[in-house]
């Protein structure tokens, strides 16, 4: 972690310490937001910013979609202005006419939260109420144009140049691995004991990414195995009596877990940079490390063969295998977009299908959502930007021979 992100983390966590108690106010909501666009004075209006983040906060589900009504409602664009700014541009296409047209152009609604965000600690305020937007109102609901507005800034407020990755050790703050067994999203950690083994042995890595306003907040973290070779099976992989293999000798890293933690930051993509920073320090930390892969759940096979007629305990494990690789390789959204959801994910990254297991998660969760399958996808740094490209310009699904053979194997009547 640089300097400047450990200053910067360092301001931010003592700054988000202040309180700033606001003072009883008997207007309503709507005045006190209408009170804070309209003022310059900082002070004031960092207290009126922070009445209404904890009158927000006191609200419940009725009071925050009528929040969320004023902000679609009051807060969007002036049609009118922005018409007539639009027009003085485009007469005189100037940087003042330009501005001008810029400002008119952006809903009040940005600048309310850009306001609201000066109040220390606002921030994780902010993710939690997209959380509820996203939870509260439906995505066909013309209302939800204004999660566009929290979009657009925090693709900017949390891009890749504010974030910090910490690896995540047995001596990282409690409060921190409380964080990572709670939103551990793929495999579940069961115990402290069960973190344990993830995080501490010396073939076990576990990297997050943190942002300095919310510095005790995960944003994303991935967890990694050491190993000789590509694994096929995560019980294997996380067995409580493996013995643990010494870092220098492993020639692979696997990732087998990665986890989203806020669900109001959905959407805003990190895991992208993720996997290559981490890949990245980890060749730098460990130069014989030759390999780096996934072991991934395919969590719709079990739904597609169903919709396909299949009953997917009827299939032993080379038809399992065969139809992992139909779905993985095949099946696709109406956008031409591969149907399962982690597969467009690390597809988009430039990872390729490398291999496909059967009987590599036994867990209920695994037999339910694939049968037990399970996929490894490949990350080679000599052709990644090409299978990218390859990706987002044709939607095509690169895969090793040896998976593209098993779409050879006939498919169940």
């Amino acid at each position: 972690m640089s300097l400047l992100s450990d200053v910067l983390a360092s301001v931010f966590t003592r700054n988000a310490r202040r309180a700033l108690p606001p003072p009883d106010d008997a207007r309503s909501t709507e005045a006190l937001i209408a009170d804070l666009l309209s003022s310059n004075a900082e002070v004031s209006g960092m207290t009126t910013a922070a009445q209404i983040l904890d009158r927000y906060a006191g609200f419940d589900d009725a009071a925050r979609i009528a929040f969320f009504d004023h902000l679609a409602s009051d807060l969007g664009v002036d049609f009118a202005t922005t018409r007539s700014a639009l027009d003085a541009f485009e007469a005189d296409p100037g940087p003042r006419s330009y501005g001008a047209f810029l400002k008119a152009a952006e809903p009040a609604r940005q600048e309310l939260a850009r306001r609201l965000n000066r109040v220390p600690g606002a921030t994780p305020q902010l993710v939690a109420m997209r959380a509820d937007l996203l939870r509260l109102i439906p995505r066909q609901d013309a209302r939800a144009r204004i999660d566009l507005d929290f979009r657009h800034l925090f693709a900017s407020w949390f891009n890749r140049g504010f974030l910090v990755l910490r690896r995540i050790n047995w001596e990282s703050p409690a409060q921190v691995l409380e964080k990572i067994i709670e939103y551990e999203a793929v495999h579940a950690i069961d115990s402290w004991d069960d973190l344990r083994r993830r995080v501490q042995p010396t073939d076990r890595r576990c990297f997050a990414f943190f942002h300095p306003a919310m510095p005790d907040e995960p944003l994303i973290f991935v967890e990694v195995a050491l190993t000789k070779g590509i694994p096929g099976s995560v019980q294997r992989l996380l067995a409580e009596d493996r013995a643990p293999l010494a870092a220098e000798e492993a020639d692979t890293a696997v990732f087998y877990s990665i986890s989203n933690c806020q669900d109001g930051l959905a959407g805003i993509s990190f895991g992208n940079s993720l996997i290559k920073q981490v890949a990245e320090d980890l060749a730098a930390e460990l130069p014989d490390l030759k390999t780096f892969v996934t072991l991934s759940p395919i969590p719709l096979l079990t739904r597609w063969l169903q919709e396909e007629g299949t009953d997917p305990t009827t299939l032993d494990d080379a038809g399992l295998r065969a139809a992992a690789a139909r779905f993985l390789l095949t099946a696709k959204r109406a956008d031409g977009l591969p149907y399962d959801p982690v597969s467009r994910f690390h597809l988009g990254n430039g990872a390729y299908v490398h291999a496909v297991h059967s009987g590599a998660d036994t867990s209920a969760k695994g037999m339910a959502e694939s049968a037990g399958a399970m996929v490894n996808y490949r990350y080679d740094p000599e052709t990644f930007a090409e299978n990218h490209e390859r990706f987002a310009r044709a939607q095509e699904v690169v895969a090793s021979r040896e998976v593209r053979a098993l779409l050879k194997t006939p498919a169940p009547a």
